[in-house]
């Protein structure tokens, strides 16, 4: 996630708008995928594993 902000952030300062964007949306693919795969290994807060609850609001992955 880190490389991809950092790609983003290169692009916007350059001059690059459309690959900014292009980045955002990779960004937000990048991160569904990994709180996908973080459920299916029984990490976090909304794993399969996790403890019986209600959570309110979600966790960031960095």
């Amino acid at each position: 996630m880190d490389v991809l902000t950092d790609l983003k952030t290169f692009a916007r300062a350059n001059g690059m708008p459309a690959l900014a964007a292009q980045l955002d949306d990779a960004s937000f693919v990048a991160q569904a995928e990994l709180t996908s795969v973080a459920k299916e290994n029984g990490i976090g807060v909304f794993a399969k594993r996790a403890a019986s609850g209600h959570a309110d609001r979600t966790v960031g992955i960095r």
